[in-house]
């Protein structure tokens, strides 16, 4: 089978889960956007997938991204592709992902946050971000606790450069349904307790391949799908963001 045709029926794969999952949680159709996952492959099966329909995609590595970028609007410039910076963020690297991304998904903290809003471009609308929350407060993974979370949102939100929308969480892995949903309905619930004090948030961004369903069930806007649409990663590039 060739590559674009396996490309297809993935990306139909993925929506009729997405369709599936809202149906079950009697949830609106439209209420959940696809971000694929597009770390580690090429210009090439990015601009594959957008001629495809899919418009919205995910980069974890700076430096590979930034060139993914440029290659896209070179090739094709009339494909409108929105970006979003979804991996761990050095603040040293703050500049060109304020230039070039129209999300970020991983502020986790206030140095990061204020460095985007003070470079991001005048020319440019805000950026669109998301508050990164360590829900499982694991050592390897990024993101604020839950305890600091109110404090941050609030200085996130008084940035002229930044537009907080949401939340951001990749749980621990779990093989059962019952324990993906916990873990996922802890981060709606914060989410929640920040709507009461008065911040506008719509996004829930948490689900990927593996746990979808389960994130669609307790929220989740946007889930973040790598593998179930392009197939098995090779290794990841040295330069990281």
């Amino acid at each position: 089978m060739d590559t674009d045709r396996l490309m297809s029926e993935r990306l139909r794969a993925v929506q009729a889960r997405i369709d599936a999952a809202c149906a079950a949680s009697a949830r609106p159709r439209e209420q959940v956007t696809l971000l694929a996952v597009s770390k580690t492959f090429s210009a090439d099966r990015v601009i594959a997938m957008a001629d495809l329909g899919q418009r919205r995609f995910g980069e974890n590595y700076l430096q590979e991204a930034l060139g993914k970028i440029s290659e896209c609007a070179t090739q094709r410039p009339d494909l409108p592709i929105e970006w979003h910076f979804i991996g761990p963020i050095q603040s040293n690297k703050t500049r060109p992902i304020a230039e070039h991304f129209q999300w970020v998904h991983g502020i986790d903290r206030e140095k990061v946050a204020r460095r985007l809003s003070e470079q991001r471009p005048a020319r440019l609308p805000p950026l669109q971000v998301c508050l990164q929350v360590n829900i499982a407060a694991e050592d390897t993974k990024s993101g604020c606790s839950a305890e600091q979370a109110p404090e941050l949102a609030a200085l996130i939100a008084s940035l002229p450069g930044l537009r907080l929308r949401g939340l951001m969480a990749i749980p621990r892995p779990q093989a059962d349904p019952a324990a993906q949903r916990a873990q996922f309905a802890q981060v709606r619930q914060l989410q929640e307790r920040l709507q009461a004090q008065g911040l506008a948030l719509d996004t829930l961004s948490m689900g990927m391949s593996d746990d979808l369903e389960a994130a669609i069930a307790e929220g989740a806007t946007l889930v973040r799908v790598g593998s179930a649409l392009f197939g098995p990663r090779g290794s990841a590039p040295a330069a990281t963001a």
